[in-house]
């Protein structure tokens, strides 16, 4: 067994641990990436070159610039509110809403009406944002919860947000499908166990009970308190959400948990605060969620929502303004948004809609 280097809040959960004892694969991740004093969000500048992955709207700005049309459509399906929140969740470096905003330009009522509002946490992000912001004509709020969005009619995106929230791990074991935890072990490091939690087969997907012995299943209550708290927010006051992140459609089993450092594949339990911890979204789940809440899910792929809102069409404009080298930037970004062998049908795209809206695009 490879011994893990020993962080500062790989010390602090050691300790935490030795005290109370074994903790579950969410409450880990949790703390790994939120800790004040040693957590990811804390201490890294996750997205870019230098930093552990690339997102899309870093990829290009025609990504960014497509979901600015998909705003205003639905923004003018919602009656044109003349004042309205537009929010971000989990806003990376600020290149999506930039680039949103300037698509938005072609509608300067839209702009007019929005009530901009970052949900973020992290102070480097937010800071990574401002200076990104800092030339946009409008005032900008930033919050860190969504509970914290005002009250009105409202319109969210959210780009690789819902993977990061912590996700816990039952393992079928024997009869039971028992939660998947962390603990010390004899050698003083981090690794698996299994708790004395369960759950319910009549909680997991179809086909669990021929499912074989390890078999996983991941779920996530911190992501359904998102969707139930933006349908509460659209049923009293309209509105849409859109997510995008990678995932899948139809409910699954796996064990999906990784850890992303320097744009590789690292070790979720060595060096915990210095990696981006992640897992694959249940879409299938999310939706059915919003749908009980009389919420209307559509999900699909990148691929799907970027071709029908334009992408092929937004690159060859773009392309006609350029040169040779920026052609061949302009076709690799496509080749890489929307290609199957890429991002285009690994991501998926949920959005939720008051009822009797539709959007473009889904």
């Amino acid at each position: 067994m490879t011994e893990h280097k020993m962080t500062k809040l790989a010390e602090k959960l050691k300790r935490g641990i030795s005290v109370s004892g074994p903790i579950s694969l969410a409450e880990y991740m949790h703390i790994c990436m939120a800790d004040p004093q040693y957590g990811y969000y804390k201490n890294q500048i996750a997205i870019g070159a230098k930093g552990d992955f690339i997102t899309a709207p870093e990829v290009s700005q025609m990504f960014g610039e497509l979901i600015g049309i998909w705003c205003i459509d639905i923004w003018q399906k919602l009656g044109a509110p003349n004042q309205f929140c537009l929010a971000e969740l989990g806003p990376g470096k600020g290149t999506l809403m930039s680039d949103l905003l300037r698509a938005a330009n072609i509608v300067p009522e839209f702009l007019s009406a929005a009530n901009i509002v970052m949900v973020e946490t992290s102070d480097l992000m937010r800071q990574a944002q401002k200076e990104r912001l800092q030339d946009i004509d409008k005032n900008i709020t930033w919050v860190s919860e969504v509970n914290d969005l005002p009250q009105m009619p409202t319109i969210v995106v959210a780009n690789e947000f819902l993977d990061v929230l912590p996700v816990h791990q039952y393992v079928k074991s024997g009869d039971k499908w028992s939660e998947r935890g962390v603990s010390v072990d004899d050698k003083d490091q981090l690794h698996d166990v299994l708790l004395a939690g369960t759950i319910e087969e009549a909680l997991l997907p179809k086909g669990a009970a021929d499912e074989p012995q390890g078999s996983v299943y991941e779920t996530s209550p911190a992501r359904e308190a998102i969707i139930e708290m933006l349908s509460a927010t659209f049923l009293e006051h309209q509105g849409a959400a859109l997510f995008i992140d990678y995932g899948h459609a139809i409910s699954s089993f796996g064990d999906t948990f990784q850890a992303l450092r320097s744009h590789g594949i690292a070790d979720p339990l060595a060096e915990p605060g210095l990696a981006d911890l992640t897992s694959h979204v249940d879409f299938e789940r999310l939706a059915k969620c919003a749908s009980r809440l009389n919420i209307e899910p559509r999900i699909s792929t990148q691929a799907e929502f970027l071709l029908a809102m334009g992408l092929i069409e937004r690159a060859g404009s773009l392309g006609q303004m350029g040169d040779a080298q920026s052609q061949t930037q302009i076709s690799n970004a496509v080749e890489r948004l929307a290609s199957d062998s890429q991002m285009g049908s690994l991501f998926k795209v949920l959005s939720l809609t008051s009822n009797g809206i539709l959007p473009s695009g889904l």
